[in-house]
Parts: structure tokens; sequence; C-alpha cells
């Protein structure tokens, strides 16, 4: 017998923590749901808490408040709509001390859990087993409809990814997807939380297709969205058929709710309500995800204003208008810090891009400090300090005039350090690495200029309006991208003179940071033995000066904070 479903996926933001506020985005949304009448709606993975919730889920309490959230979630809902929603189930007989990650069914007065995730992830920002154990059926619910039960597959995030035919896949005791077969579900769900990376969108859509043809029914995939601490999820929930064509597609980076009507069991879409997204070019991807990912950290973590060190370089600048789009210009001000080594352009190129962005200013020349510095440590030293420890005192003046205004006047300060950077400790720790937040701290030096110039094309005019930006001309001024990379510590000062060009430097680190090729592995692809060696020892001996910086918003497969372990003290 034909059923006709009406599903909706609800692509939310979740504060960590807030199950209250978190369980009111979930009634908005099935209101709106109900209102279109959708019979079940989808939320993300764990949803009531905000993913990932990490030691929030070792707290008793927020167990004893979801119980009562659910209650009262469960009495708030429309009438003849059941509700999907990512939730923490306490083992039976084990106390509440051990737990699932789980998914509840909402609706008609009551909840119950009816999945537990089967695949915990333990690597790279994931650290599941610390927390959950794993279920150990596969879930099949049925959610009695007009007509006949829907025989709904549920699954969450990690459980799509076990596809046999995927390489590089982490070793687990099962496949959930495959187990589900025999089932014969009407259509497998996905409750999600995937954290953005160049390129996931895409596997994410062939895992989902891979799916639908095992199982030859529709797959609805539903992703969190927004920024928590250094993750930023980018939403791009979808519903495929089991030919494993789109027939629904959420937006990026912004929170959605949107339904799809199908025709089970053939799993035919009706024309959904809006038109599937456009592709979006990587460099727009990887903007709107920043901004997000600014944005919210700022908001969740009680900021409303920004601060941030303009030099007149690329990444300073790039950092600028990121924030600029995340928080109003009006709510970020640039401090410029000249030395007697700063280049009178530098100063003029940071003005020129606060009054193309609109942001305020204030110039702080750090010579008389530099003095008063240079005194003191005379009389401690018997001379006046030189060489790197003279240039890391600038640094170390900038960074605690950036802290005592970020104090003062309350604001976020952000860190302008790119990710080249980082790796070869080319920063300075209580100086340039001071911040809250490190925003572009997962780009290279290369990435940074490749977004720039996306940010000044005609292609980013769109984002730039949506951003409430300039829209005419270069917002970056061609200066700043054109002048060679300089920290401007001593006279003359180039990174080309301590650093390999970062066209070279970049793709060595990618393959050492995010492929974990070894040295001997790029010298026998024909890279130069004592380039790599160098970069190497750079990149090992910095593990210190990164372990003290802040927060880096990651955007590629392999992100310096978190999902990076690496000792300090090694061979």
């Amino acid at each position: 017998m034909a059923l006709n479903l009406c599903i909706s996926l609800a692509q939310l933001n979740p504060l960590v923590g807030d199950l209250e506020g978190n369980s009111r985005q979930v009634l908005a949304a099935a209101r709106q749901a109900a209102a279109a009448g959708v019979q079940v709606l989808v939320t993300p993975e764990l949803a009531l808490w905000g993913y990932p919730p990490r030691d929030l889920l070792l707290l008793p309490s927020l167990l004893r408040r979801q119980q009562k959230v659910l209650d009262a979630l469960a009495q708030a809902l429309p009438e003849d709509l059941r509700v999907l929603v990512g939730v923490v189930a306490p083992l039976a007989d084990e106390g509440g001390s051990l737990l699932h990650n789980s998914a509840a069914l909402v609706g008609d007065g009551a909840w119950r859990v009816v999945a537990a995730k089967r695949l915990l992830p333990s690597y790279d920002v994931f650290d599941e087993r610390r927390y959950f154990r794993p279920g150990s059926q596969p879930c099949l619910v049925e959610i009695p409809l007009a007509g006949r039960p829907l025989r709904l597959a549920v699954t969450i995030c990690e459980d799509l990814w076990a596809d046999p035919r995927r390489p590089c896949q982490p070793a687990y005791d099962c496949d959930p997807v495959a187990e589900l077969a025999p089932l014969a579900p009407d259509v497998m769900v996905n409750l999600s939380a995937s954290p953005f990376a160049m390129g996931k969108q895409t596997l994410r859509r062939e895992l989902a297709t891979a799916a639908a043809a095992r199982l030859g029914c529709p797959v609805a995939y539903v992703n969190q969205v927004g920024g928590n601490d250094e993750l930023v999820f980018d939403g791009n929930s979808f519903v495929v058929d089991p030919q494993g064509a789109v027939v629904l597609q959420l937006p990026s980076a912004r929170p959605a709710t949107h339904w799809v009507h199908l025709a089970l069991p053939q799993g035919l879409a009706a024309p959904p309500a809006g038109s599937p997204m456009a592709v979006t070019s990587p460099q727009e991807e990887l903007w709107k995800v920043l901004v997000l990912g600014l944005g919210d950290y700022a908001c969740k973590c009680g900021f409303r204003a920004a601060v941030l060190g303009l030099s007149g370089g690329v990444d300073s600048a790039l950092v600028a208008c990121l924030a600029a789009a995340a928080l109003g210009p009006r709510q970020l001000r640039g401090l410029l810090m000249p030395s007697p080594f700063s280049s009178p352009g530098s100063v003029a190129d940071a003005r020129e891009l606060a009054q193309r962005l609109g942001m305020a200013t204030t110039t702080v020349p750090i010579t008389p400090l530099m003095d008063t510095f240079a005194q003191a440590l005379h009389h401690a030293l018997g001379k006046d300090p030189g060489g790197v420890a003279a240039e890391n005192l600038q640094s170390r003046i900038r960074g605690t005039l950036l802290m005592a205004l970020a104090n003062q006047e309350e604001r976020l300060l952000l860190s302008t350090g790119n990710k080249s950077e980082l790796a070869v400790g080319y920063c300075t720790l209580y100086g340039d690495m001071n911040g809250g937040l490190a925003v572009i701290g997962d780009l290279y030096k290369t990435d940074v200029y490749r977004l720039c110039r996306w940010l000044n094309s005609p292609a980013a005019q769109q984002q730039r309006h949506a951003a409430g930006l300039p829209t005419r001309g270069p917002l970056i001024p061609e200066v700043i991208l054109s002048k060679p990379p300089s920290a401007e510590l001593h006279p003359s000062q180039k990174d080309s003179d301590s650093l390999p060009d970062y066209a070279i430097l970049d793709p060595i680190l990618k393959r050492l940071v995010e492929q974990h090729d070894t040295p001997d592995q790029l010298i026998a692809a024909g890279d130069d033995p004592a380039l790599v060696q160098s970069i190497w020892s750079l990149l090992r001996r910095a593990e210190f000066k990164r372990r003290q910086a802040p927060p880096v918003l990651k955007v590629s497969g392999r992100a310096f904070g978190t999902g990076w372990r690496m000792p300090i003290a090694t061979c």
C-alpha cells in the first residue's frame, strides 16, 4: 500500500548545555512544520544538548533536567506530529552513570527513546567513547500514519559512515546501514552533528546516496548548524531518493526548517518547499562558515564587540573583514601600534582598510614603551635586549595593549595568526598569539590570499551585500595583497628571510599536518631533504606554543586544537 509522507528537517543552531533554550528551538520548528501539514520532523544529533556537550554529560543535574524538558516538550507539541529529537539516554540498570547517544520520538503527549548510536567516533575532534556506550541493535520504529504505519529507520551521524567501500574508514565491528536492509524501511533518517571541513559536503552526499541504494529507500540527512567553540557546523541538510537524486536541500551556514512530500515505497518526491540551493564555490562556503563561527563564538560567549590589531598586512585585513561581517563594523575596533620599524605604508594601508569597512581605529605608537622595556631589561641583562628577544618584546607590548583594551571595553580579542605561522612557530607567545579566538588559524597563508582575492572579486558581491559590507570595488586594498609579507620587527624584514616562500611551505605543511606524511615520504616524492627536515623541525619545536594558543576555528580535515594531540616533550 502506498504511503504519502510529509517529512521535515529542522536544521538548528543550539547552545551547548541550554536544554530549555534548545527545546524552544525544536518547538518553534515543530509548530512551523505542523502548519505545513508535516507528519514527521527530524532534528540533529543531540539537538537538546548541542554538540559537542563534552564533560557537561558528567553532570547528573543536567540529565535530570532533560527528563523535565522532554516532558514539557511532549505536552507542547502540535497534535498529529512526531518529532525525532537527539537526546542522551542512561543505560538500563547502570544507575545512570553510562549513557547512549540517542534519539527520542516525541508526540501524542509522551516521548520514548527509540535509537542508540551504534558507531562512536574517537578520532580527530571526536571523543565519544569517553561518555557513551554503543547501541547494539538496528533501529526501526513504526509510526502510525493514515493508510499504514511508516517504517522509519533511525541512524545517528557516524552510523552512516561505515560504508565498506569508503577507503581509510575507522575499523568498526558492525555496519548499521547493512543491518537495516533486512528490515525493509520506508525511509532512513540520519540525525547528525557533522563539523564543516572543505569537501565534506560532497562526501556526506555520497554516503547518503550509497545508503539509499543499499536500502532501496529515501534517506533524510539533517545536520546541526552554527559554531560551538572551535567547531563550525555548516548545516547543508538534504533528502535523497533511492536513486540518489536530491529532492530537498537546506541552506548552508544558517538555521532552516523545510519539508518534502514523499510517495512511498517508490520514494518519489513532489516539488519541495523551495528549490534546491545553488551550489556555492569553495571560497564562498569557507567565507560563510568563518563568519558563522566567529559570530556564534562571540555571541555564545557573551561578547557583542571585538578588537584586533591592524598591521596593514593581509592576515589582519581578512580577520577585520570577517569580524565586520559577523558582528558589524560598529562593533569592531582596530588598534594600530606602529614601531620604528613599521613602514609608513603599513599604517596608511590599515587606515584605508578600516575606512572601507567603516570600523573605528586608534593609533598607539609603541616606541616609548619599547624604550622603557629596554631600560628596565638593561639593568637586569647588563645590556639592551637584542635579536629575537627584542623582536618578541614588540609583539608582547602590542599583545598587552590589545588585552588591556579588550578587558577595559569587554571586547573579544581576535588573534590574526594563520595556520602556516602556527605550524612553524612564526608567532610570539603572549604577543600576537594573544586572543580569545584564532579566526584564521586553520587557513594556510596561501589560503588567506585566495580567500581575500575572492572577497575582492565580483563573485563575492552577494555575500558582501548580505553582510552589510561595501559592495563597490575591492574591499581589501590591493596594496595589502601585493606587498611581501612582513612582521616588521626589524629593518626591512620579510617573512621570506626566515621561511620558505609560502607557495613552497604550505604544500609541505599540509602533507605533514593533514595527510600524516613523514619527512621520508616527502623526500622520496622529490622534495628537498634539507628543506623538509628544517620544516619538520620547526613544526615539532613549536608544539609548546600551539598548546597555549587560543581556540582555532576548524575548517580543514585536521586543525590545531582538540583534534591535534601531539606531545610537547618527544624525541
